[in-house]
């Protein structure tokens, strides 16, 4: 299998004294149905004034095609497993060190009773997060695994997927950072899906002074080779970008692209994430500028006229409280997980919106919220993305849509 290469990892920065295309014709050409070509897409992530309603119109119009005027969600738990890592990335306030107070990395019985207050509150979806790697660095971390059994957070990450799902029926999704093929085959079994966020396509952010510089699992070559690898697998996957840790325009437009190079390839994709840097008063980038809202719009409905209408793309509600409802008209079909029961411990300033809240802004704005499972209903239905340990749970769960009863939305 040829390796995927980078649209343009370390291609030069848009030339503005050559003529570009404007953002009317590439409009034009979005209109009459041609595939967005990466020159237009370049050109309207950054459009301005009456330009941006009709980009927003034509994203929600492609959306409507596929998805009609439903919108998604999952009701989910965060499960923190470790906050150690070996990456030391600019805007990261989730990791901490070991001699850190916060540090922590949770028994099996902090998550069983996370998990078993969640079954209760009548959450479907287990999401692990944890560190990349932190007993590559800590032996502290190494010894803690030791003393219970495992040799890697991957093994110990797989055992406690298992005891979620035997002891509360809980779907787990897991995002432990970049894997082996050898890893990804062994959570595939004991998961529903997984995820990792290429964030960017960009090594540029790997230099000095950037985002992601000394930190060995943000290279994009080596988390585009566990997405390949998740493909192999045929294991659902949730990916996406994140905005405004200094990419540029161009750089967010070759990341989604690379996006769609993968899923044409292996057709695993279910769900690509549009999400917003939030500085905050403990990292490094505490003074760096937060993307707009506009930037935001912008970006998601570029992503869509990118991905097409099948993809399913969604930007946490959380991270813009008092505009979230506008992503809708820019071309989202999804609202990721939102919990009752945990914070988002990647952005804990940032509450989850009560799922009422959610329901009644995407009814304001002619939608129906419908609740989902971490996997999404096309994987449902679709044949060999459902591990054969989770079938019954998952057809006691869902509807022949593949979404969830009803009757279990009750909660």
């Amino acid at each position: 299998m040829a390796a995927l290469k980078l649209p343009s990892a370390n291609r030069p920065l848009r030339d503005h004294t050559i003529a570009q295309p404007q953002a009317g014709d590439a409009m034009a050409r979005v209109g009459s149905g041609e595939p967005l070509a990466r020159e237009d897409a370049c050109v309207l992530i950054t459009a301005t004034g009456s330009d941006v309603p009709q980009l927003m119109a034509a994203a929600s119009k492609l959306r409507d095609r596929h998805h009609g005027r439903t919108v998604t969600y999952s009701r989910k738990v965060f499960i923190p497993l470790t906050n150690l890592c070996r990456d030391v990335c600019g805007y990261c306030t989730f990791v901490k060190q070991p001699d850190d107070a916060e540090a922590h990395s949770m028994t099996p019985e902090e998550v069983l009773a996370v998990a078993r207050a969640a079954r209760r509150a009548g959450c479907k979806e287990a999401l692990f997060s944890l560190g990349d790697k932190p007993e590559l660095k800590y032996g502290s971390h190494r010894h803690w695994l030791e003393e219970r059994g495992y040799r890697t957070t991957i093994e110990y990450l797989r055992a406690m997927c298992e005891l979620v799902y035997a002891e509360t029926g809980l779907l787990p999704h897991v995002n432990p950072g970049v894997m082996t093929e050898e890893e990804v085959w062994s959570l595939r079994e004991v998961s529903v899906s997984m995820g990792i966020m290429l964030e960017s396509a960009s090594t540029r952010l790997l230099r000095p002074g950037g985002p992601h510089h000394r930190c060995p699992d943000k290279v994009p070559d080596r988390r585009l080779a566990m997405v390949e690898a998740a493909g192999r697998a045929k294991a659902a996957f949730t990916t996406g970008i994140l905005i405004g840790i200094g990419e540029t325009p161009e750089e967010r437009v070759d990341a989604l692209f690379t996006i769609k190079a993968l899923h044409e390839r292996y057709g695993h994709i279910q769900e690509v994430i549009v999400q917003n840097f939030r500085a905050k008063p403990d990292i490094p980038m505490r003074d760096h500028p937060e993307p707009t809202l506009l930037d935001m719009l912008r970006t998601i409905a570029v992503a869509r006229l990118i991905l097409g209408g099948e993809m399913n793309i969604q930007a946490p509600p959380n991270l813009t409280p008092d505009a979230y409802q506008l992503y809708l008209f820019a071309g989202i079909n999804d609202w990721g997980g939102v919990s009752p029961v945990t914070r988002d411990f990647i952005n804990p300033e940032k509450p989850w919106p009560v799922i009422t809240e959610l329901g009644e802004l995407s009814a304001g704005a002619g939608f129906e919220l419908r609740e989902r499972l971490a996997l999404y209903p096309e994987y449902v239905r679709g044949k060999g993305y459902v591990p054969e340990r989770f079938e019954q749970r998952i057809g006691e769960l869902t509807d022949a849509d593949g979404l969830v009863k009803r009757e279990e939305e009750r909660w």
